[in-house]
């Protein structure tokens, strides 16, 4: 059994309050767990504290992120995860940088006067790996980067593990003027059993924010259905959509998804684990 759980959801800023309390504030962090296997965590937002607070405080973390872009509300987590603080841990991020190394851009922002704690102060190992349009292995599982537009250098992510696929497509431009889905993202999404997407506007929205880098709940449907996804889980929620808004999207989703090969799709939020297994053999 692969699990996927959602310890962070939500765009541009961590905005927890009343009215968003069922689907979360906090942004965007995705861990995929199977036994046997490290973790693989797709991002670091403050939702990255409340994984590592689901750990054993025992245990001695090794795992890798797959970090999607640097916009501070997919790395801002790093410094609370408890868990790297802890002799023996350790933890290779993945990712992009266009202006220099990806052990460069953390150095940048988590350092005085920003945070008081560099990278290379916490007691476990952190190790950056550069990662453009590649394929290689962790563990067990296949992991796949490739380009997504957004507003700068991002990455999105396939994970191929026991059988299973997850894509994560965190941040994603949509055309202002054409269909077009990029060939890079439906590749990523082929045929996964659970596609993660950015799900941020509705149309109104998107009308005044189109070069934002985001995309509407409809355009998240056509990636996945394009592709021949299984499963949809809508991500990366405005910080101004509340939990009924989300709720109205929702509906308005699996309503476009009908007819497609897209059976499921759910919206994303703290606290929710997609578990992926195979179903029992029929005599």
């Amino acid at each position: 059994m692969v699990n996927v759980s959602f310890w962070g959801v939500r765009g541009s800023t961590p905005c927890p309050c009343d009215a968003n309390k069922r689907y979360g504030g906090n942004t965007a962090c995705v861990s995929i767990q199977a036994p046997g296997q490290d973790p693989i965590l797709f991002d670091l937002g403050t939702g990255l504290r409340f994984f590592g607070e689901s750990l054993a405080p025992d245990e001695v973390f090794h795992g890798i992120s797959l970090v999607t872009h640097l916009h501070w509300d997919h790395v801002q987590g790093l410094p609370f995860f408890t868990p790297i603080n802890r002799p023996g841990a350790s933890l290779t991020i993945c990712g992009r940088h266009d202006e220099g190394t990806l052990a460069e851009a953390f150095g940048d922002f988590m350092r005085p006067p920003y945070f008081p704690v560099r990278p290379a102060d916490l007691c476990g190992e952190i190790t950056f790996r550069d990662t453009d349009a590649e394929t290689f292995k962790f563990g067990r599982a296949g992991i796949t980067a490739a380009n997504v537009p957004h507003t700068g250098a991002t990455n999105g992510y396939r994970v191929e593990l026991d059988g299973f696929t997850i894509a994560y497509i965190s941040d994603h431009q949509q055309p202002n003027d054409s269909d077009r889905i990029e060939p890079s993202v439906l590749a990523l999404c082929e045929g996964a059993d659970l596609v993660i997407h950015d799900a941020q506007y509705e149309p109104h929205e998107f009308a005044v924010k189109s070069d934002w880098g985001h995309c509407t709940v409809e355009y998240a449907v056509r990636v996945a259905a394009e592709s021949g996804a299984k499963r949809l889980a809508l991500f990366h929620h405005d910080p101004a959509h509340s939990d009924d808004v989300i709720d109205r999207l929702l509906v308005e989703a699996q309503g476009f998804a009908r007819g497609t090969s897209v059976t499921e799709v759910i919206a994303a939020a703290e606290g929710t684990t997609v578990s992926l297994s195979l179903a029992p053999a029929t005599a």
